[in-house]
């Protein structure tokens, strides 16, 4: 497991958008633009099941997410697991999730219209690598 300075964990706790890498079947990566959340040691991603990185991570579970802001960045690479099957905890994940960069009041409202009308995959990416720039530790 990577080391995170404590600079490194301030920046991931501030609500960025996170570049989210999956390898797809033909051996290109798959970026996409997912909210993110530093827990400990990982960093938790919620999608819907239907999405493309679901089954790209079924099939490879590594993953690695880029967050910047200007010259500062930090990506993190490493193993992902999916957790489908107990959706109330994924509901409440995603929902987590619309509270950090929506808001607690826009959160709900997006809660009730979309996310609980769609089956939800939370993603665990154990941090295993870390490259850090821009930080003075």
């Amino acid at each position: 497991m990577a080391e995170l300075s404590p600079a490194v964990r301030a920046f991931l706790a501030e609500p960025r958008f996170c570049v989210f890498a999956t390898i797809a079947p033909d051996g290109l990566p798959h970026l996409t633009v997912v909210w993110y959340e530093l827990q400990g040691d990982e960093i938790m991603m919620n999608i819907g099941r239907k999405r493309a990185k679901f089954a790209y991570l079924r099939r490879d579970p590594r993953g690695s997410c880029c967050i910047e802001d200007g010259a500062r960045y930090v990506t993190v690479g490493g193993p992902c697991t999916l957790q489908w099957a107990d959706q109330e905890a994924a509901q409440a994940d995603i929902k987590r999730l619309a509270t950090r960069y929506d808001g607690p009041e826009r959160a709900e409202e997006e809660a009730e219209s979309q996310f609980r009308h769609e089956e939800r995959v939370t993603i665990r990416l154990r941090i295993a690598r870390v490259d850090a720039r821009g930080f003075d530790d």
